[in-house]
């Protein structure tokens, strides 16, 4: 996947990143549309607010096509928190997630962050598999009702 571009992430691409968020998850885990909602949420606040300094996104490019996202943004001054990691069905086992995912934490430590924190599910199991071999570790596990669905709700964290 070297003609794959990582771009920062700008207001125009909101509504495909609430969609492809949408899309994914309803299709592969059956979440409902309070997912979206949640998403689209996210993104508001981050656009309404957020530091561009200390906060980024980033949204991977192959031609005019998107492909994935990630996001690094602060939970407080030592803390940074990963969000909104997706790849598209496409871009998945090509190792454009292991490059989103440097370019994140490579970024929170170029920013001073000493930590990261993330948030997903068990499900997630590419995901999760990643952040094992990259260092991160399961803070902690628990069963839940989220999107419409049963779910292991997931926290991990890295020391950078």
């Amino acid at each position: 996947m070297e003609d794959v571009e990582i771009r920062r992430f700008e207001p125009g691409d909101r509504d495909w990143l609430v969609a492809a968020h949408q899309d994914h998850y309803a299709r592969a885990e059956g979440f409902d549309e309070t997912f979206g909602v949640l998403v689209g949420e996210i993104l508001d606040a981050f656009l309404a607010g957020h530091d561009p300094e200390r906060e980024r996104g980033w949204i991977a490019w192959r031609g005019e096509r998107r492909l994935g996202s990630i996001f690094c943004v602060g939970l407080d001054e030592e803390t940074a928190k990963l969000r909104l990691f997706l790849l598209t069905d496409a871009a998945r086992g090509k190792g454009l997630g292991k490059r989103l995912l440097a370019t994140c934490m490579d970024f929170a430590r170029a920013r001073g962050y000493r930590h990261m924190k993330l948030w997903t599910h068990e499900s997630h199991r590419a995901a999760g598999a990643l952040y094992a071999k990259t260092g991160w570790r399961l803070a902690s596990s628990e069963p839940v009702v989220s999107f419409g669905q049963p779910l292991v709700e997931q926290h991990w964290d890295i020391d950078l």
